[in-house]
């Protein structure tokens, strides 16, 4: 055998070693995330056990205590909570997705190079700025400013239920704060858009312009069409953002314990996460394992959000 071949042999040999090498770790940091997941799903659940096994009756008075004597029963306040979770993230989501959406094609097909380049930086920096900031602009500078528009809805679109007034004042209200989230989870959709939209293939876009498509036709039959996965994927990890956001929501919402829909209305709902945040600081050992009940609950319905993405997800690829 020539040094040649001994050295492909040895070079072959050694490339197999990489690939074992690098494969086990990835699969240990695979491995790594499943472990971290059950680890916080067994701690979140041996915390709320005692509110299914211990005294029931001081049990029910931390519950009603918790819930301004709403109700003494757990899972009317887990209820109360996930639905007040769940209405403000999907308004945030609403009024965050469209614009996001104009955004990322802004930046990836209408913009110059030079203002492109720009409004990415500026997107990205918008997305890592801590929520608390945006609580302050919220408290400080949105709800006085948004109070005329709130009074505007309560007037002419009063009848819808939705924005039945009086609008209260100071607007610390559901509908502020999912303008709030909708502004914060913004640049999370937008950016990850923008580079899916910046990824769609250039034959497929030069195809459709060479067919007489304007530009805007050439981005619906192909841009969008190839970014729709990427699109989904941004908004549920908006939506995730939204799930879970404490300090803004803390900071702006008037809390209530209610099954409501009035948006303009004050001390109607409440979050999960903000509700962990607003009463842990005062909370005994049974009222920790309360809160901690309702964080576990959220655990579940995050997880539950993100398995039905991927899914619609997988379905969009197909």
């Amino acid at each position: 055998m020539s040094a040649t071949q001994v050295a492909k042999v040895k070079a072959g040999s050694e490339g197999k070693t990489a690939d074992k090498v690098f494969k086990g770790i990835a699969y240990a940091c695979g491995m790594l995330i499943l472990v971290v997941l059950a680890a916080i799903l067994v701690f979140l659940f041996i915390q709320a056990l005692p509110v299914f096994t211990g005294d029931q009756a001081n049990v029910s008075q931390k519950v009603s205590d918790y819930s301004n004597g709403t109700t003494k029963n757990f899972w009317v306040l887990v209820g109360i909570l996930v639905f007040g979770t769940v209405l403000v993230s999907v308004l945030a989501l609403l009024l965050a997705i469209f614009v996001s959406i104009g955004i990322a094609l802004f930046i990836s097909h209408y913009a110059p190079k030079k203002l492109s380049t720009a409004l990415s930086y500026v997107v990205d920096l918008l997305a890592a700025i801590p929520s608390v900031i945006y609580g302050l602009w919220g408290g400080l500078v949105l709800i006085p400013s948004i109070q005329p528009v709130w009074n505007w809805f309560a007037k002419y679109l009063g009848w819808t239920y939705i924005f039945q007034g009086p609008a209260v004042q100071p607007s610390k209200t559901v509908a502020t704060v999912a303008v709030v989230l909708a502004v914060m989870i913004c640049p999370i959709i937008t950016s990850v858009s923008r580079d899916i939209f910046k990824q769609t293939p250039r034959l497929q876009q030069e195809a459709a312009l060479a067919l007489g498509a304007t530009k805007w036709e050439m981005i619906k039959l192909a841009v969008l069409p190839f970014g729709k996965s990427g699109v989904i994927s941004a908004a549920m990890l908006g939506l995730g953002r939204a799930l879970g956001e404490t300090m803004a929501i803390l900071m702006i919402l008037s809390p209530g314990y209610l099954f409501s829909v009035f948006l303009l209305k004050g001390s109607q709902n409440m979050t999960i996460a903000a509700n962990i945040a607003l009463k842990y600081m005062e909370a005994d050992d049974m009222g920790v394992s309360v809160l901690i009940g309702t964080g576990l609950v959220l655990f579940i319905v995050t997880f539950i959000v993100n398995f039905v993405a991927r899914k619609i997800t997988d379905k969009a690829v197909k």
